[in-house]
């Protein structure tokens, strides 16, 4: 019995460390995020696959509200390299699936002046592909720079915590 357990933990393991896709990472160093959703992606199959070697990229992708529907704009997924002429389109539009009334928070939210709906990350949960959109303002040339000295004084107390033990 323990014999299994190990196992199925290994599986899961694997899974969990092989589940992201790909990372905005500017994404929050460029804007304060106030609250996340997390939207099912309509793709192709040649899309699903190509997303499984890591050829997906958000960087520049954003997140749009078009009559009552969520559209991610401005991403890239790679055609797949064993695909045919069925191929997909890499920098076409893709569909969000999210609620109703998640559609329209975000709608609400985005209507606000200088407020933005970012994608922050693309994984794989139970085998679909999934995105994490944020909503958030953009951050001031200030904001960045008091956050990094945060981090700089986080960074130097750990280092002295670590030199007393």
């Amino acid at each position: 019995m323990l014999v299994c357990a190990a196992v199925a933990t290994n599986k899961q393991a694997r899974a969990d460390a092989a589940r992201f896709i790909c990372q905005n990472k500017r994404a929050r160093h460029n804007y304060s995020i106030g609250r996340c959703l997390e939207a099912g992606l309509v793709l192709r199959g040649t899309e699903v696959k190509s997303c499984r070697e890591g050829g997906a990229q958000i960087n520049e992708a954003y997140v749009q509200v078009i009559n009552g529907e969520a559209f991610l704009v401005g991403s890239h997924i790679a055609e797949y390299r064993q695909g045919n002429r069925y191929n997909h389109v890499p920098d076409r539009t893709r569909k969000l699936l999210l609620h109703d009334n998640e559609i329209a928070k975000l709608e609400v939210d985005t209507r606000q002046r200088g407020h933005v709906a970012i994608p922050l990350a693309l994984y794989f949960k139970d085998g679909r592909v999934k995105l994490e959109v944020g909503v958030g303002t953009g951050k001031k040339h200030e904001d960045r720079r008091q956050d990094l000295k945060e981090r700089e004084v986080k960074r130097d107390m750990d280092r002295a915590r670590r030199r007393t033990r």
